[in-house]
C-alpha cells in the first residue's frame, strides 16, 4: 500500500487537476493496476512488478495530456 500510494502522490502532483480522480482500493494478493478512464495500463502481475516512476508518468502523461513536457522525467528511465 505505501508504494501504491507513493505513486499516487506522484501522479496527483504531475498531474493535477488534469487527472479527474486518483483512487486505491485496498486488497489483497499483491495486486496493483493503473487504469487510465477504462483502459489498463499497467498490471503488476502482467508486467511482473511496479512501474519506475518516469515509466509510469509518461504511460499517463500519453493519455491525459499528450502535449505536456515532463521535464527531465521524459529523459530518465527509457522509452515508454
Amino acid at each position: 500500500m505505501l508504494r501504491a500510494a507513493w505513486l499516487a502522490q506522484e501522479l496527483l502532483t504531475t498531474f493535477g487537476t488534469r487527472l479527474t480522480e486518483v483512487a486505491l482500493v485496498p486488497g489483497t494478493g499483491g495486486i496493483f493496476q493503473v487504469h487510465v478512464g477504462d483502459e489498463l495500463v499497467w498490471d503488476r502481475k502482467e508486467r511482473k512488478g511496479f512501474p519506475e516512476v518516469p515509466v509510469l508518468k509518461r504511460i499517463v502523461r500519453d493519455r491525459v495530456a499528450p502535449g505536456l513536457s515532463l521535464g527531465h522525467t521524459d529523459r530518465v528511465g527509457g522509452a515508454s
